[in-house]
């Protein structure tokens, strides 16, 4: 007979959340993903591999269709019902299956906005996928409105809820991974400022600069000089 934990609802920092995370939801993001993404058991059907008809349906968010198929996408590792009014993802990334039985033994997690099955993704589970998907896209352009869209869900429940859970808001931990990445560059390699802002998803200099004197009370130039020893 298997036993069971209560794991309560805490506030995590950020320096606990990757611990976290591959504690409770694995490498990929979900509890119950024991195989890859996409590595589908149950469906023949591969990723961008979908009929006119159903790209139709999911495009023009055709209700029809939602005791038919469902649908999955790679980027986010969520599924959705056809008429979803979520943004229309990359053909390339979806993947279509029967039922959401099958989307969640692939390791995807229900749409909050459309509960695709009747079934509801926790907000802890949820966190850490945006969490998971800032970590892997940080170099694009991302803001709270695009996060929202992208993660199916609103602005407002994505600030709140994201901020209980993960300690900071997606805006901040945005910011916190790109500085985070920028201090390793400018340690290890040669790049210029500039290039380095532009790595990280911080194109405009001044900006940049900015930014990484608020988080780190030095400019990138002060930083590279300090974990160099003092060497220019």
């Amino acid at each position: 007979m298997f036993s069971c934990t209560i794991i309560p609802v805490v506030k995590v920092s950020l320096s606990c959340y990757y611990v976290l995370k591959s504690i409770y939801f694995g490498s990929r993001g979900g509890i119950l993903n024991v195989r890859r993404r996409g590595d589908s058991v149950s469906s023949h059907q591969q990723f961008g591999q979908i009929t006119d008809e159903q790209w139709e349906a999911i495009t023009h968010n055709d209700a029809r269709f939602d005791e038919i198929f469902i649908y999955a996408v790679k980027s986010t590792g969520i599924f959705c019902r056809p008429s979803c009014k979520s943004r229309d993802p990359k053909k390339e990334n979806v993947h279509i299956f029967n039922n959401a039985t099958e989307a969640i033994a692939d390791g995807f997690r229900p749409c909050k906005r459309c509960k695709p099955g009747g079934l509801r993704l926790p907000d802890e589970e949820w966190a850490f996928l945006i969490g998971e998907y800032i970590d892997e896209h940080f170099r694009e352009p991302l803001t709270l409105e695009i996060l929202a869209d992208m993660c199916h869900g609103s602005p407002y429940h994505l600030q709140r809820t994201f901020k209980r859970i993960i300690g900071l808001t997606p805006v901040e931990y945005i910011q916190k991974v790109r500085i985070t990445k920028a201090m390793y560059e400018l340690t290890v390699t040669d790049k210029s400022v500039s290039e380095i802002g532009q790595s990280v998803g911080l194109s405009n200099l001044s900006y940049f600069i900015t930014l990484f004197k608020m988080k780190t009370g030095q400019t990138p130039k002060q930083y590279r000089k300090t974990s160099n020893g003092g060497a220019d």
